[in-house]
């Protein structure tokens, strides 16, 4: 057995290698399970169905942000080396399909369960953001989703570990660290989302919209620093799908709070 061989292997044992990309990935999934237990609980509702849930979650999510990452990026490379389109351990995962093949399971699931999918949606959605967090770090360890070019100067002035400078050094320069800008923005998310809109807010559903406006606030910015886009013609398909959650968030918080007003206002009629 060998630890940490290289800078993107966590563990190597006889022909078997782990890559940091898998452990940085399963450890925010982790997390995210936590938080949505515990949260499951508190709501009162069976732990247990959210664990069948979960399992289930992490193969619709990695199907979902791989077949997004492949529809994207299909190339000759991918047709004389078909295996390659299932080598997920390879990087490669778009996180925005993993969220809509999520969303839609979740939806289906849950509508089973008679578990409302807001409620479910605001006990789920901001621990996403930090096995989202997690996520970009595996990212770095693949030396993938990193910005345009930068000088030596620019990233000392950041005053980042060395570590991350020396390994943004990438096919002859230095890049932007955006997989450390969107893991930054994810928790600053969450903890706007945990510490401030769950403790204000007056109708269910409004953690689970926050999700994508905050979400697509951070990514939208930072994509257009990135040099690996997925794109679709001329436009980033990352920022595209943003723009979509953003507006998927407002017009969410819009119809709850509409909806619940008009309840109060019959029930006062």
């Amino acid at each position: 057995m060998s630890l940490f061989p290289s800078f993107d292997t966590f563990v190597k044992i006889g022909p078997l290698s782990i890559q940091w990309y898998a452990v940085l990935i399963l450890t925010g999934a982790f997390i995210a399970y936590l938080l949505g237990t515990h949260r499951f609980k508190k709501l009162g509702y069976s732990t247990e169905i959210f664990s069948d849930y979960f399992f289930l979650l992490m193969f619709i999510g990695i199907a979902g942000g791989r077949i997004w990452y492949v529809i994207f990026t299909f190339s000759e490379y991918y047709i004389m080396n078909p295996i390659e389109i299932f080598a997920v351990w390879h990087g490669g995962l778009a996180i925005q399909g993993a969220v809509i093949a999520g969303l839609i399971f979740s939806y289906y699931f849950f509508k089973k369960h008679d578990i409302p999918f807001l409620v479910a949606g605001d006990a789920i959605m901001p621990g996403v953001l930090v096995a989202q967090a997690l996520g970009r770090w595996g990212n770095f360890f693949n030396h993938e989703a990193y910005g345009s070019v930068v000088s030596l100067e620019f990233l000392q002035g950041l005053h980042l570990p060395q570590f991350i400078i020396d390994n943004m050094y990438i096919k002859g320069a230095y890049h932007h660290p955006t997989f450390l800008y969107e893991s930054i923005g994810n928790l600053i998310a969450f903890f706007i989302i945990i510490l401030v809109i769950k403790r204000f807010q007056k109708y269910t559903g409004t953690q689970f919209f926050s999700y994508f406006i905050l979400y697509g606030l951070v990514r939208i910015p930072i994509e257009g620093l990135r040099t690996d886009s997925l794109m679709l013609g001329p436009i980033r398909m990352a920022q595209l799908t943003s723009l979509v959650f953003i507006l998927f968030g407002i017009i969410g918080i819009w119809y709850i709070y509409k909806q619940n007003k008009e309840v109060h206002d019959n029930d006062i009629s």
